[in-house]
Formats: C-alpha cells, structure tokens, sequence
C-alpha cells in the first residue's frame, strides 16, 4: 500500500515562504508522476506543479517564479518551497503519485497553508 503524509503547512504573513515535505512510502511497480496539487474552499483540487523522474517541472502560470518543486528519489520525498506567498496561496496543499499509463492517483491528507495579508 502507498502512503503519502505532507507536512510543512501552517500560518505565514504575505511574501513569507514555506517549504511543504510529501513522504512516500510502499511500493509502485509503474512508471509515475509526482505532483502538487492545492485546494481552496468550495473549489475543485487543482495541479500546482508536476514533477518526473528527472526533475523536469510543469508549473501552472499562477506559481511560475514563486513556487518550486523537487524531489529526492533515494528518500522518495517530495518538497515544495513556496516563496512570495500571497493570501491568495491560501489552500490546503495535497502531494499526488499517478501511475503511467493507468492514470492511478494516490493522495495525502493535505497540509494546509494559510497566508495572511
């Protein structure tokens, strides 16, 4: 069974940063994609960076310079380092893993981020 636990969130002040920490654990025998993904009240979850095996990144326009990915394969974690924050940040932040070519999502809780202004 895979398992994803966030961590990172909390309360920061516009123009703070945060750094986000998705831990993995269990076994996928696929090839996948590991993802950010973020969710604001009442909205559906939406992608906020994907990241592959090389550590190519695809941002969404709304995070490109602020937000960056990574990921360490040999620990199997992923991080997200959210600088310049705006209120408008505020979202509970979710790591993904989706199988190739099944398209199998795995999620975490989430971890929220809250930005005040």
């Amino acid at each position: 069974q895979v398992r994803l636990v966030e961590s990172g969130g909390g309360l920061v002040q516009s123009g703070g940063s945060l750094r986000l920490s998705c831990a993995v654990s269990g076994t996928i025998y696929s090839p996948y994609v590991m993802a950010w993904y973020r969710q604001f009240p009442g909205k559906q979850r939406e992608l906020v960076v994907a990241i592959d095996d090389d550590g190519r990144t695809d941002s969404v326009e709304s995070v490109k310079g602020r937000f960056s990915a990574s990921r360490d394969n040999a620990e199997w974690t992923l991080f997200l380092v959210l600088n310049s924050l705006k209120p408008e940040d505020t979202a509970v932040y979710y790591c993904n893993i989706r199988e190739e070519p099944s398209g199998h999502d795995y999620w975490g809780r989430g971890t929220q981020v809250t930005v005040s202004s």
